[in-house]
């Protein structure tokens, strides 16, 4: 049987950065299993890099892949269906279809030749379902799939369900705009987080992290509706400074991320966004009687809605991959090609990203831990660049920046000094799943903490040891290492730690200085470290102090 390459490169409206379109990647699937994954910001070293239709011949080229025999499976988007590179040698077309369908629509693709290549039209919804299945494989019966996002190819909120081995379509539409809106569309949130209009991609995060500083206020909540969220000052911000201090008597003259009453916006719309999000989710919930929920699209990556959502007692288990916005969509494509080819699809760890990577995605360091270990210990920071890479946003322990747990001022120069984040954004642990229990008292820990998916509350017996790594709302966006296999190399470290020296945990936080990808090669991962002042590296398994 052939192997399936996947393609997410639709051309964006504005050449000069993602408006629309970002994250370009491509996967090839060979009977159920991922043999490469390009996420093309890592190779290219531009954030959310879109250009993938200028670059497709020298990437295929380059991994000897221009003439592979293989099904191929296109992902659309909003703004269309058809793909055509700029130099014209590959080309996909279909016809426009009204309707999302469960089912990949047969296509037209010429491919460096006339003669027509076998191709499929993948709906941006159903990639975003099938994103799942890589991580988890085929859904668990009697479950709700949700693909919520800013934006697809004919909603922003598709529903299905899974019944016995069927796939079925509910609902889709734009219906949750105003929610998705809020972080991809609001002239105030901009504002408030200091977030230029060509930065978008990255505003959610940020947002996310300064509503942690902040306290809901329901005063605030129906002024903000009453007044649109304030969505379009865009060109006269005045009117939310005089309105505010009408309402309020706030005499704020700039958007300073220390102002309280800004603080408790962000909170206040942060808590908007998961209060309705989960209303929404828990109709469909109602009206299916479903079991399990499978989450996926951007707005998946909200931490606080998915620590709703799991408190919330509607599913027995809630599964989000570790990619689910539009850097997973070749892997749902591909995946969902697959499955419909009859291919069992296998259930793979996040280290997939291994384009141009000749490294083996297995390592050997087991002589260097303790070394590793003493210098973490006196409080040097050290970057992990071992195998491939993460798919998806977060750094899961193989393209991290690590440190102890236990200092705030150590925090601040992992978070700040060397990475130039923002002084309000929380820094993340890596724990053990058997002390991510103790620190929460939460027994049976959910699925997508092995993602760094979901908020946890830290036991206040805990906060002196972790200063470093829990948020001002008391909370902490932990990963969870449920088995050795999952990561054997940081598996072995914080036992070593924890057994030595009482240290219950790791700052994880992605390899990457402020406005770059996260690192992919071991020079990427040399060249960040100079330039962030980082005190040691390991790669591949080896300690290269500096």
């Amino acid at each position: 049987m052939k192997p399936t390459l996947a393609i997410y490169a639709p051309i964006d409206i504005n050449p000069d950065y993602p408006e629309y379109i970002h994250d370009h990647n491509l996967a090839l699937f060979k009977d159920g299993e991922i043999l490469k994954y390009l996420h093309l910001e890592r190779i290219t070293r531009q954030k959310y890099d879109n250009s993938l239709h200028r670059l497709l011949y020298d990437t295929l080229k380059k991994a000897k892949l221009l003439t592979l025999d293989a099904d191929l499976a296109f992902v659309d988007s909003v703004l269309g269906k058809s793909f055509i590179s700029t130099d014209g040698k590959f080309r996909f077309e279909t016809d426009p279809w009204e309707a999302i369908k469960p089912q990949a629509f047969k296509g037209r693709s010429l491919w460096l030749t006339p003669e027509e290549k076998q191709a499929y039209g993948i709906s941006h919804e159903l990639a975003h379902i099938f994103s799942t299945v890589p991580f988890y494989g085929i859904f668990r019966d009697n479950s709700l799939l949700i693909h919520f996002d800013g934006g697809a190819s004919k909603s922003n909120l598709s529903v299905w369900t899974w019944h016995d081995g069927k796939l079925d379509l509910i609902d889709y539409s734009w219906k949750a705009r105003h929610l998705s809106s809020l972080f991809n569309a609001n002239a105030l949130n901009f504002f408030i987080t200091g977030v230029k209009r060509r930065e978008h991609n990255s505003m959610a995060g940020k947002f996310m992290g300064l509503a942690g500083w902040g306290q809901y206020r329901p005063e605030i909540e129906q002024w903000l509706i009453e007044n649109n969220f304030f969505a379009d000052i865009w060109h006269d911000k005045k009117i939310f400074f005089l309105k505010a201090r009408e309402r309020f008597g706030w005499n704020g003259q700039s958007f300073d991320t220390h102002d309280k009453f800004l603080q408790d916006i962000a909170a206040t719309v942060q808590h908007y966004f998961t209060r309705e999000t989960v209303k929404l989710i828990a109709y469909f919930q109602t009206f299916t009687k479903t079991k399990n929920l499978y989450y996926t699209g951007g707005s998946a990556l909200s931490l606080y809605t998915n620590q709703a959502l799991a408190n919330s007692g509607l599913f027995e288990n809630i599964y989000i991959p570790p990619a689910p916005g539009d850097s997973g969509l070749s892997l749902g494509a591909g995946a969902f090609v697959e499955w419909s080819k009859g291919n069992e699809i296998k259930q793979h760890l996040p280290y997939l990203n291994n384009w141009g990577l000749d490294n083996p995605q297995v390592i050997d360091y087991t002589h260097d831990i303790e070394r590793i270990a003493t210098l973490l210990m006196d409080e040097k920071v050290i970057g992990v660049c071992n195998g491939w890479g993460e798919a998806g946003p977060r750094a899961l322990g193989n393209r991290s920046i690590i440190a102890l747990p236990h200092s705030r001022r150590l925090a601040r120069r992992v978070s700040q000094e060397m990475k130039g984040r923002e002084w309000y954004r929380p820094i993340a642990p890596i724990m053990l799943s058997t002390e991510a229990q103790k620190v929460t008292g939460i027994k049976h820990l959910p699925e997508i903490a092995r993602y760094m998916l979901i908020n946890f509350k830290v036991l206040p017996q805990w906060h002196d040891r972790l200063k470093g790594v829990i948020h001002a709302d008391g909370t902490a966006r932990i990963q969870v290492l449920m088995a050795r296999e999952e990561n054997p190399f940081m598996w072995d470290l914080l036992t070593f730690l924890r057994d030595k020296y009482q240290v219950p945990a790791l700052i994880n936080t992605s390899f990457n200085s402020r406005g770059k990808p996260i690192v992919h090669t071991a020079r990427d991962a040399i060249q960040e470290a100079k330039i962030m002042g980082l005190d040691a590296l390991v790669i591949d398994g080896q300690l290269v102090e500096s």
